[in-house]
């Protein structure tokens, strides 16, 4: 699960199935809703309250769980004194950054045996929520009679204005999220801890064992965790990061199950999913299976291949780029997989029955007749430009520097603009300070020329000449080379020979007196600017992409409004946008290659899988050893201990690290990842194969205790054995 690239500086870097029914497996709900889900929840065996999911009156199970660095991941309390417990992919910049060749904890693994050994990380902060709010009847008051034009400024100011009064004189932060593509609207009261330290980790042997080669896949034998703790002021309220904060007191944290699980197990997960679009017509299935994932999956090939080359070579260089790699290689073989299953599953021709049906429906009802012919008309005058707009956040924005430059281009500026306020210039320093920290922590000259010339060589080939900017047609111009490549990388070194921007250490120099007319004729810089995405997109496309947008945006608020109606007798789940969910179901087996699959993995198949020294399958001595020796514990079953199981719960990225629930609402395992076979789930769920692959308890336990000899941490749990 994926953080996108953040331009800090006033810039953004610019799907529910048709008419879908509530089933058991299936379903992101909104909590203070889950009461409408009550009755088949307790029939699929849950048995606590719903008002021990969700309540703003009393400690409830949503307050136990928090949302990690503005969404990327979810993470549960398990303690009194706020330990976390969440992924190992989700740590693993975190890891990563405190890992040296010297004190290699990537690879050795840590846990704090004290406070005082917590590893404070600079950035890292969690969210609680603490209310949801339906202000509905306010946005669709305000809004009334607003054009599409008007509709967006009208919506951020009554935004504004419901979000500064449900704060006012709080220390609490707000946001309105918009549900059935601004058919209705909640407004989610949060509170941020922005203290938050890394407690422990397994070695990366086993929070990432299997690799690239298992990751989607199952079975599954990943100890995929890591741990974390929440501090406070001492009188219990947020507070930036001090070394008088204590370990904070939650209002709610998890009870620890070690019973196990069985096939049929009624299984709950709570968490931050971020984004599903299973509303998606057939029009964008076909866009995406055809034309825009094969272009991001090609863009991260030519990064993967790069970095790896480099990482091979030192363990230092491996450190500097395994965050980095593996973030990009999760989403390389998730676009690859979705476009397999998109097409396995025939989920176009699906969507092709879908509207066929909604067609019929909406005859006759002039608002939404004649919206799938809108639609088509939409995609067909997009499409030309689908692959070309692709390629401006997979490919022209991909190299780093160019990302470095424009930060510096709205961070000089911001400085220029605000010299004469100490504060202000003091902050946007520190904030440039970190953002050329974080490149140069990537930063590597071989890779780094090399993906920047492949990539501009592969731009040349797939974008159609007519819509070449005319500085991409005076590079190749002035760089001649017997091929494209081969211009790109005469140009590429041009670019490294001459500019102060691109090297750290230049850049470093640079910022000891920042000026924008120090740097306006700099190559990289003025290559950065002619890419930067919202210019860029003007002068190529003109009004198309916006156009295209602004239509989409349209057609999907009258499609999904004509849906609710349509559906107005049944229960119907909005699409995952990154506020807070639940997802309950089953533990559940499913038909693999035409045999059942088993709903758990143990300690005995991975060491069937080790491979020593391997880059995916190596495993650590200390595990060898105790499996040797049967030195299992409590948390050992069949002469073996549990790894993973596999439920049906609906999941998508975000969910990452969020905490799987039993029928009591005790903790049996955390969210990691989907199977191969379900990888169409973000656009189309599918009742037969989706399932969430959960690293057990019990083994996160084992690797703590047994392994890690985390004895302090193991105590402050409470571990339930029946």
């Amino acid at each position: 699960m994926e953080k996108r690239i953040r331009l800090i500086f006033a810039m953004t870097l610019t799907l529910l199935l048709t008419g879908n029914l509530v089933k058991a497996d299936e379903g992101m709900w909104i909590p203070m809703l889950i009461g409408k889900n009550y009755d088949q929840m307790k029939k699929q065996g849950f048995k606590l309250t719903a008002e021990d999911l969700y309540n703003i009156n009393k400690a409830s199970i949503k307050d136990a769980i928090v949302s990690m660095g503005g969404g990327f991941c979810t993470a549960e309390v398990v303690s009194s004194h706020g330990l976390l417990f969440t992924n190992h992919h989700c740590g693993y910049e975190s890891i990563a950054a405190n890992s040296t060749p010297q004190n290699d904890i990537l690879d050795n693994g840590f846990y704090a045996k004290s406070y005082a050994e917590e590893k404070p990380i600079p950035g890292l902060f969690v969210d609680f929520l603490v209310r949801i709010e339906d202000v509905t009847p306010q946005v669709t008051a305000a809004l009334a009679g607003a054009s599409d034009a008007e509709r967006g400024t009208k919506l951020a100011q009554i935004s504004k204005q419901l979000v500064d009064n449900s704060v006012k004189d709080t220390h609490y932060h707000a946001a309105i999220s918009s549900f059935f593509k601004g058919n209705q609207y909640f407004l989610y009261v949060y509170e941020k801890y922005s203290d938050v330290r890394l407690v422990g980790a397994p070695p990366q042997s086993i929070g990432k064992f299997g690799g690239d080669t298992d990751n989607w896949e199952w079975p599954r034998h990943t100890g995929d965790f890591s741990i974390f703790r929440i501090y406070s002021g001492k009188d219990g309220q947020p507070a930036e990061y001090s070394a008088d904060n204590v370990p904070l007191t939650p209002k709610k944290f998890l009870p620890i199950s070690i019973k196990g699980v069985k096939n049929g197990d009624f299984a709950m997960v709570y968490g931050y999913p971020g984004r599903t679009d299973r509303f998606l017509t057939s029009n964008g299935v076909h866009l995406a299976t055809e034309e825009t994932n094969p272009i991001i999956v090609k863009l991260r090939d030519i990064r993967l291949r790069a970095w790896k080359e480099e990482m091979n070579k030192s363990t230092e260089t491996r450190l500097k780029l395994s965050s980095k790699y593996a973030e990009i290689a999760n989403y390389w073989k998730y676009y690859i997989g979705q476009t397999d299953q998109l097409k396995h599953l025939k989920i176009y021709e699906q969507k092709q029955g879908e509207e066929a049906d909604f067609t019929k429906w909406a005859a006759g009802k002039p608002e939404y007749t004649g919206l799938m012919d809108a639609y088509k008309k939409a995609y067909a005058d997009y499409e030309p430009y689908a692959i070309h707009r692709t390629y401006i956040n997979e490919g022209l924005l991909a190299p780093g520097f160019v990302i470095m430059n424009l930060n510096l281009n709205g961070g000089i500026r911001a400085l220029q603009q605000m010299k004469d306020n100490a504060d202000a210039v003091a902050s946007i320093k520190s904030q440039l300070g970190k953002i050329i920290d974080d490149y140069a922590g990537n930063y590597n000259e071989t890779a780094d020329k090399k993906i920047f010339a492949q990539i501009m060589a592969s731009y040349y080939a797939d974008v159609p000449a007519a819509q070449h900017p005319q500085f991409i047609t005076d590079i190749v111009t002035n760089y001649k080379g017997s091929t494209p490549l081969e211009s790109f990388t005469k140009y590429a070194d041009y670019l490294w020979a001459s500019s102060k921007t691109i090297r750290p250490a230049d850049i470093k120099v640079l910022m000891d007196n920042p000026s924008i007319d120090a740097i306006a004729n700099d190559p990289a810089f003025v290559y950065a600017q002619n890419v930067n995405p919202q210019a860029y997109s003007r002068k190529v496309f003109g009004t198309k992409i916006t156009d295209f947008e602004a239509e989409k945006a349209r057609l999907d608020h009258l499609y999904q409004k004509a849906l609710l109606e349509k559906n107005a007798d049944k229960l119907m789940y909005p699409d995952a946008n990154s506020t807070m969910r639940i997802s309950y179901g089953n533990v559940q087996d499913y038909i693999k290659d035409g045999k059942k699959a088993p709903i758990t993995t143990n300690l005995n198949e991975v060491v069937k899988k080790y491979k020593p020294k391997d880059d995916e399958f190596d495993l650590p001595q200390s595990l060898l050893d105790a499996y040797k020796a049967k030195t299992f514990g409590q948390y050992g079953e069949n002469g073996t201990v549990p790894v993973c199981f596999i439920t049906n719960n609906d999941i998508t990225g975000g969910n990452s690290g969020s905490p799987v629930i039993n029928a009591n609402g005790e903790l049996i395992g955390l969210a990691f990842d989907g199977n191969w076979e379900a990888m169409s789930g973000d656009i189309a769920f599918d009742k037969k194969y989706k399932r969430t692959i959960c690293v057990d308890v019990r083994y996160v336990l084992w690797c703590i205790d047994v392994l890690g000899h985390g004895n302090n941490l193991i105590s402050e749990l409470d571990i339930h054995k029946n």
